[in-house]
């Protein structure tokens, strides 16, 4: 599957990969409903890093229909709010 971050580029990543992110994601929710600004940035750039992790970058200039959408290193607590499905960021999980 294709994962675009947003302002940084697409990373194609394995769909059984996602479970891994899973419990990253449950965090930034549970983070999001409390208003912990500081829990949610830390749990943010950690659920990107997992993404870098465990993805694989592609060349900057391929354009492919991204699969999953997440938000950049430095969105709000509120862009991220947008984003949100009733499964969190990763659907499915």
């Amino acid at each position: 599957m294709i994962v675009r971050i947003m302002g940084e580029g697409q990373v194609t990543l394995a769909e059984s990969r996602l479970a891994e992110l899973n419990k990253l994601d449950e965090e930034l929710l549970a983070e999001m409903e409390k208003g912990d600004g500081p829990g949610f940035r830390a749990t943010l750039q950690a659920l990107l890093a997992k993404v870098h992790e465990l993805g694989e970058p592609l060349p900057d200039d391929s354009l492919e229909p991204s699969d999953l959408i997440l938000p950049s290193p430095d969105a709000t607590l509120e862009e991220v709010r947008g984003l949100l499905t009733d499964e969190g960021l990763i659907p499915g999980t």
